[in-house]
């Protein structure tokens, strides 16, 4: 399946355009539209061509995680929600996650609620409920369970 252009709205909108890096809550040097990675120099300020093809092959990468991964059918809101969610949290936590185990196990229900478990970050060694992984999640759930 593909990402439709409602999973990459939902995707920019969790991630926000930024052209200067930062450091995430995590503490993770970031940029573009949620880009992580070694081309990510603090103080070095991209452009917009550059957060868009950062952006592309970012999701490209979840798309295939998600493709590789899931083994029952979906539905294109479903795919697009755990696009976003494999974007987010990365392929191999993706791929090792329960909701994926639960998904593929048939039990959709219990998938679209194992996303939302999905909302904490470590600050400072503590490891804390995010309001914004909540909010992301709780719009991926919303998403998955859309018909």
């Amino acid at each position: 399946m593909k990402f439709s252009p409602v999973g990459e709205a939902l995707t920019k909108g969790f991630e926000a355009l930024r052209l200067t890096p930062y450091r995430d809550l995590g503490g993770v040097w970031t940029c573009g539209w949620g880009h992580v990675g070694k081309d990510v120099i603090p103080g070095q300020p991209w452009t917009l061509e550059q957060a868009e093809t950062a952006f592309l092959v970012d999701t490209a990468g979840a798309v295939a995680a998600v493709n590789r991964g899931v083994h029952v059918p979906l539905t294109q809101n479903q795919f697009d929600a755990l696009v976003d969610f494999a974007f987010n949290v990365g392929p191999h936590a993706f791929s090792s996650s329960s909701m994926l185990k639960y998904l593929n196990a048939g039990a959709s229900n219990a998938a679209a609620i194992a996303l939302l478990k999905w909302n904490k970050v470590i600050v400072g060694g503590v490891v804390q409920i995010s309001a914004g992984l909540s909010r992301r999640r709780a719009a991926e759930n919303a998403l998955f369970l859309k018909a």
